[in-house]
């Protein structure tokens, strides 16, 4: 097994691209993925460009989490319909998604940890979310060969997983069923606009006509959407993720406490994580966006290493254009797939934290160790919605690093409402005028 997907991976999605459809998808993630999904099961003639490989950048890097359990409120429903759609999803496609449902465990160290998770519960439970608050002897009992004292856990038995790089080309392949185009490899360079809206795209391949167009391009959203006169404050840190080598099971499930994450894998290694630490470049953009990103600054600003500036060819370098003509390479084709190194410092902690957790096991042996950016908004939830002031455009991103479990739910979701059909829940926490509007900005739980 080689993860996460790179630019060594081979083109499975080739076209070939259209004259013209009804919408075109900007993006091969998990959310433009299940967008086309969707869009195509409507019968709708859809397109999705991906200038790198499907899934390449974060929809494969992630820690393969699907939860309900730490969610936002206004997340949490349509989170709630992802894990049904998962379960679908699975017996349509099987093993290979590597779905398993065997729950979620936060851990918490503190009397104040303690009382943040027992808040939430008390909240998500009225949504119907099955909630168990464990005792420290209970932790211990289900976590094999555990010696470290934590004084809680907060469980979601419901909460599942899946193997990232494995299930995101399998769910465009069933895509590519329903009727949707899927081409790797082909960046979209711009939007036609005429008439004051959306009439098509510019690939590197050529013009795509259209009507509709879906932005879901993960941390090159910005980049792309500023070039066309349409701003988001969104921006991208960089997160390290290890595996290891196969290993005797301490728990079939995820857990993670602030030092150290872990979940069971298919082929009997653990995916390892920093608990809640990541990496942020500084860059043009997070001058900008100062201003709306300070409250989730003050909040969790001890979590965050700072580095001076982004690999050249990275959205936010300093070095990389703002503006182009249609007709030039673009940002997008000269890095086709962002592939930061990870931080093996973090990693290292990692693996100490998880030995000390389990000393009969001790330090695990990797298999491989990489990195993803993840595009990330100022209140910690994504901007789902038209924008107004380019009829014919939708933006789907910035979904700060819950997008793989939440992505056939939010999927269904954007293809309603680009087709202007009810999307069955309150999408007034993601629209875009949130940051416009006067709106003061309140970050989402950091469980």
């Amino acid at each position: 097994m080689r993860f996460p997907i790179n630019d060594s991976t081979p083109v499975r999605f080739a076209g070939p691209a259209p004259e013209a459809c009804d919408v075109v998808v900007v993006g091969g993630g998990v959310m433009g993925v299940m967008t086309a999904w969707y869009l195509a099961e409507r019968g709708v003639k859809v397109t999705l460009c991906e200038k790198g490989r499907i899934a390449g950048e974060q929809s494969s890097r992630n820690w393969g989490w699907i939860r309900q359990q730490g969610r936002d409120f206004s997340e949490l429903p349509i989170m709630m319909e992802s894990m049904r759609l998962w379960k679908s999803l699975s017996q349509e496609i099987g093993e290979g998604l590597g779905f398993r449902q065997e729950g979620v465990l936060y851990l918490a160290k503190t009397e104040r940890e303690v009382a943040g998770f027992e808040a939430w519960r008390n909240t998500a439970m009225g949504h119907g979310l099955d909630l168990d608050m464990l005792s420290g002897a209970e932790v211990a009992a289900r976590l094999k060969g555990s010696v470290k004292e934590w004084r809680a856990g907060l469980f979601t038995p419901s909460d599942a997983r899946a193997e990232p790089w494995a299930a995101v080309p399998l769910l465009a392949a069933g895509a590519v069923r329903r009727g949707a185009v899927i081409i790797e490899a082909c960046a979209v360079r711009a939007l036609d606009v005429a008439g004051g809206r959306v009439a098509g795209v510019v690939t590197e391949a050529g013009r795509i006509a259209c009507d509709r167009v879906v932005v879901a391009g993960g941390a090159w959203s910005s980049l792309f959407l500023r070039a066309s006169g349409v701003h988001i404050p969104q921006l991208a840190v960089l997160a390290s993720v290890a595996a290891t080598e196969p290993m005797a099971e301490v728990f079939s499930g995820n857990a993670c406490d602030d030092d150290f994450a872990f979940r069971r894998r298919t082929d009997g290694g653990y995916s390892i994580a920093p608990g809640g630490g990541h990496d942020f470049y500084i860059g043009p953009d997070a001058f900008r966006n100062l201003l709306d990103f300070l409250p989730v600054l003050k909040k969790d600003w001890r979590s965050a290493s700072f580095r001076a500036a982004a690999p050249k060819g990275f959205p936010d370098a300093w070095g990389t254009p703002r503006r182009w003509s249609a007709d030039e390479v673009t940002p997008f084709e000269r890095t086709r797939i962002l592939n930061p190194a990870p931080n093996m410092a973090r990693i290292d902690a990692v693996q100490r934290h998880f030995a000390q957790a389990f000393p009969t096991l001790g330090r695990p042996p990797l298999r491989a160790a990489w990195a993803g950016m993840i595009d990330t908004m100022p209140d910690v939830v994504p901007v789902v919605d038209h924008a107004a002031p380019l009829p014919g455009l939708t933006i789907a991103t910035g979904l700060s690093g819950h997008g793989f479990g939440i992505g056939p739910g939010m999927g269904r979701v954007v293809a309603d409402l680009v087709e202007g059909n009810p999307t069955g829940h309150d999408l007034s926490r993601f629209r875009l005028s949130r940051f416009s509007d006067g709106t003061k900005l309140e970050p989402g739980p950091s469980l």
